[in-house]
């Protein structure tokens, strides 16, 4: 234990040892501010609970464990990604809904299989028992049943929540945004879940992040396959969530979780461990049919017909250069009945080959640096919800925002590209004194014909500091009054990025900054 002078002496070493540490981490090449962040989180609240220089409790100006603060920079970064995305929802057809961001814990409860851990549940508040929503599908589904809706294409973006162990650094938060695209109703078979592999294609194309494959599979497909292998009806759900774990561990450590931990006979997890190995495309779907002993299952034959069918689609779509079946895809929440995909981002410059049927792992082809987005069908979780049980078949998309953010973030920081905070067009300045009136009668004028302008919050600026302002944040045009401009009914436009002058008449001003912007 501790005496004061101990504490009082381990405090202020802390102190020296934060920026110290930074310095070193600093050092390291490839480190990244969020990182250098955390470990400082770390420093500080070991320091609070040491007590500061004086030995008494300090409190700590820190976000909570999970989640962060955005910059104007990161939120430029955000808006633009967001607007890809919403434009992409929207081209496709879809309106959009909000729901609560808590909703009754029965609602959420047994909807997410292992992950049912994660959800936060809050104090009771007035006789209801209330959880904070884990992700937007459930919500749906719910707002579906409630509404009695049985026909919709909607997109929600809205913040999430889990009590996960947050990994910052690879976009993995306590507190994050999801953005999902969903068609609910009665359709054709694959059509519906051909146009959301579509929209992903689409959004990770346009977001250039790099090389991506989405992989593809079938929860029947699964079922079958477990059934034929043995596993007991009882543990299809459990193996189901191990086996979502070949993208993280490999074979050997899923193999022992489901022997060791999950009790599976080991000659039944050889057996599984022989399927998911498989990769492939359309050629892969037919040799599986003819397999001796999954075309045995039913619906393993109905997930597989329905794969081929769903290539058929993604071809007319042409997309399927970027789409393998990949038999270890298990995603592991509980609600999925069909179909069931996941995107990847490749560090390599090429995705795995998909026209035959691949042995090993996919990591061998190339580098996986995550999931960028996930989804399926879900036809029996409106069910849930309704009274009497009907069904509203269902299946979207989910785009994982959060590391898409960080991929971006640092391709900004590695470019050193200048992101823009503000949609300013025009800097309203003055070149001499005791000019405010007219610059604020100015900026009216803009502001009322719809133009983005802003004006200095000083009676008598300096025109450098007001031309500095342009260049630092970007704005492309000064507006410049002076004496003889009022005495000549002119306004001088000024190019901030060429420096160029040109003098506007006042009537024609709002026209020529609309053609230079």
């Amino acid at each position: 234990m501790l005496g004061m002078f101990g504490v009082r002496a381990c405090s202020g070493m802390l102190g020296f040892r934060t920026v110290t540490h930074v310095r070193t981490l600093q050092s390291f090449p490839g480190i990244t501010v969020a990182q250098i962040d955390e470990e400082v989180a770390k420093l500080l609240e070991l320091k609070a609970r040491l007590g500061g220089d004086d030995g008494k409790h300090q409190f700590v100006l820190k976000t909570a464990k999970g989640t962060r603060d955005y910059s104007p920079k990161q939120m430029a970064i955000r808006e633009k990604v967001f607007n890809i995305i919403i434009n992409c929802f929207k081209r496709h057809g879809a309106e959009t809904i909000d729901t609560p961001v808590f909703e009754l814990k029965e609602t959420l409860t047994g909807k997410y299989g292992e992950d049912s851990k994660l959800i936060y549940d809050l104090k009771d508040q007035g006789g209801e028992l209330l959880s904070l929503r884990y992700d937007l599908t459930v919500p749906f589904a719910r707002y579906l049943a409630m509404h009695k809706i049985t026909n919709i294409k909607r997109y929600h973006i809205a913040k999430v929540y889990r009590r996960d162990n947050p990994a910052m650094t690879r976009g993995r938060y306590r507190e994050f945004y999801q953005c999902d695209f969903d068609i609910a109703g009665q359709y054709d078979a694959m059509i519906p879940d051909a146009e959301c592999l579509k929209i992903v294609h689409e959004i990770l194309s346009e977001l250039d992040l790099g090389d991506f494959y989405i992989k593809v599979n079938d929860r029947r497909i699964l079922d079958g396959m477990f059934a034929v292998c043995g596993v007991p009806d009882d543990k299809f759900r459990t193996i189901c969530s191990t086996v979502d774990k070949l993208d993280k561990v490999p074979w050997e450590d899923v193999k022992k979780e489901m022997v060791n931990e999950k009790g599976l006979s080991e000659e039944a997890a050889d057996q599984i461990g022989a399927y998911v190995s498989m990769q492939g495309g359309t050629d892969l779907a037919e040799r599986l049919l003819q397999d001796h002993k999954l075309s045995q299952s039913k619906q393993a034959c109905a997930g597989l017909s329905d794969i081929k069918l769903l290539f058929s689609y993604l071809q007319l779509f042409q997309v399927t250069d970027k789409v393998v079946f990949d038999l270890s895809l298990a995603r592991g929440l509980d609600y999925y009945t069909g179909v069931i995909y996941e995107a990847v981002l490749t560090q390599a410059g090429v995705a795995p080959v998909t026209s035959e049927a691949q042995n090993g792992p996919m990591a061998e082809e190339s580098v996986s640096v995550g999931s960028v987005a996930g989804g399926g069908r879900y036809d029996g979780l409106v069910g849930m919800f309704d009274p009497k049980g009907r069904k509203v078949p269902c299946v979207g998309v989910s785009i994982g925002i959060e590391r898409i953010f960080s991929i971006m973030e640092q391709k900004a920081v590695a470019s050193a590209q200048k992101v823009r905070t503000t949609e300013v067009q025009v800097m309203v300045a003055s070149a001499q004194k005791n000019l405010l009136e007219e610059r604020l009668k100015l900026v009216t004028e803009l502001w009322n014909a719809g133009i983005k302008a802003e004006v200095m919050h000083k009676k008598n600026p300096k025109l450098l500091s007001q031309l500095q302002h342009c260049e630092e944040s970007g704005i492309p045009l000064v507006a410049i009054l002076g004496e003889q401009e009022l005495k000549d009914g002119v306004v001088k436009l000024r190019v901030v990025a060429t420096r160029e002058e040109v003098d506007i008449s006042r009537a024609d001003l709002i026209g020529e900054i609309r053609r230079r912007t």
